[in-house]
């Protein structure tokens, strides 16, 4: 029997796709092996976000080759997109995989045992086509992640992804929901709804959208959670929302992209929203919800960012106190319009800014958890955490607050109703179980 080991990079329709890939290789009677051990094929499914994300694939790459120099190393998607031509150089790569030619890896793999080596990578800019790509069970055990659409057409200035993954494409709700089904058969409550550029889903097929998506899958039996992953800010009309907040399976926790508070910034990001548009869209979902969660991402140390520019994120981030704010560094990636733009950041200086915006967030986030306390919410159960000698029982509620209640019987991937008590460490609450 072979062996295959898989490696992942990247976001989560990254990890979907690779454990899609595992999925194919076991049916086709591989055996799966962590990637430190000694494999007849190793995959690594690669990343291009950021010039460290291809640093990282590389290394992945070459890591595996020297663990089995008769293996054959496959390099799959965005940086094989993005590097082809580089890759193709590298002693270390056998074989390369596209976005787009995953769904083909087993034929690939036969053909290149057979001395035939296919070309693997697609001109990505110009197929319609969406990968068909499914899955039968997910990494974690209690909640899913389902990719439903690829692509972007937005072209931020700071962005390689469009070129690595191409155009919208959205994936049939009947096949999206025929996966869900599945899966709420093998026991998952929870679905997750991920796409490269989630908000565009439907674009591309006649009387889709992400609406009318997320209310099919509201109406599969078994699924008693509905998540989404990455918005777009201007996606959220009051129609939207009213929507949303009328499915009792969907789980109020938004995930709304903001980058920079400063609108000068974000017209240089070619972001396609102002800041009081966005914090518009933030009232508009706290009109629709009781306390939603909402977070985002913000990229400090984007060139020509002043101190009164990054101080006006500063004071919006203050303003409109989200539940979390992931922040990042600006990453030059070449390739993009942002890496020839004038007045780049020193690292020193980014560094400095992604510090007060982390602390910032630390304060916003425990604040946000504070003011559930006395509330009643439901839990999801999916691990068992010991702190300091006392072992407690682990997950989230559907605002996705990471939530942990003692309970003498194991409750795994059982939704409990709980009380919220207040916090217990940084970014965990402590709730006690509402018999």
């Amino acid at each position: 029997m072979k062996k295959a080991a898989l490696h992942n990079l990247g976001c989560k329709v990254n990890a979907y796709e690779t454990e899609a890939m595992q999925q194919l290789l076991e049916k086709a009677g591989y055996e799966i092996v962590p990637f430190e051990e000694k494999a007849d094929v190793y995959i690594v499914n690669t990343c291009t976000v950021t010039n460290i994300a291809d640093r990282k694939s590389r290394q992945m790459l070459h890591r595996a080759k020297k663990q089995n120099p008769e293996a054959l190393v496959v390099a799959a998607g965005c940086y094989v997109q993005a590097a082809e031509a580089e890759l193709r150089e590298d002693s270390a790569v056998d074989l390369l995989i596209g976005n787009n030619r995953k769904k083909d890896l087993l034929a690939i793999l036969e053909a290149y045992e057979k001395g035939v080596q296919e070309d693997a990578v697609i001109d990505i800019n110009h197929t319609k086509e969406y990968e068909s790509l499914s899955v039968t069970q997910t990494a974690e055990h209690t909640r899913a992640y389902v990719k439903v659409q690829d692509g972007c057409n937005q072209f931020c200035s700071y962005c390689i992804i469009p070129y690595a993954r191409g155009r919208v494409r959205s994936r049939a709700s009947s096949e999206v929901c025929e996966e869900i089904a599945a899966l709420a058969r093998a026991g998952y409550q929870e679905v997750v709804l991920t796409g490269i550029h989630l908000s565009s889903y439907g674009l591309d097929l006649e009387g889709e959208s992400l609406l009318s998506l997320i209310q099919a899958v509201n109406q599969i039996e078994g699924i008693r959670r509905i998540r989404l992953g990455s918005l777009e800010p201007r996606i959220v009309t009051e129609e939207f929302a009213r929507a949303l907040a009328g499915m009792e399976k969907f789980c109020p926790h938004f995930h709304l992209s903001l980058q920079s508070g400063c609108d000068t910034v974000l017209r240089r990001m070619n972001r396609r929203y102002t800041a009081e548009e966005y914090a518009k869209t933030c009232g508009l979902l706290r009109r629709a919800f009781d306390r939603p969660a909402l977070t985002t991402d913000v990229i400090v140390g984007f060139p020509g960012e002043t101190e009164d520019e990054f101080q006006e994120t500063v004071e919006f981030l203050k303003r409109i106190r989200l539940f979390e704010t992931h922040v990042f560094k600006y990453s030059r990636r070449r390739g993009t319009r942002a890496a020839v733009m004038e007045n780049q950041i020193p690292e020193q200086l980014k560094t400095e800014r992604s510090q007060l915006l982390l602390e910032l967030d630390r304060e916003n986030s425990a604040a946000y958890i504070l003011e559930q306390r006395g509330r009643t919410v439901e839990i999801l159960i999916e691990e068992k955490l010991v702190l300091d000698g006392t072992e407690y029982q682990v997950g989230h509620t559907k605002e996705y607050i990471r939530a942990a209640v003692r309970a003498d019987e194991d409750l795994t991937n059982r939704i409990v109703s709980a009380r919220i008590e207040g916090l217990l460490g940084e970014r965990l609450c402590l709730a006690s179980l509402q018999i």
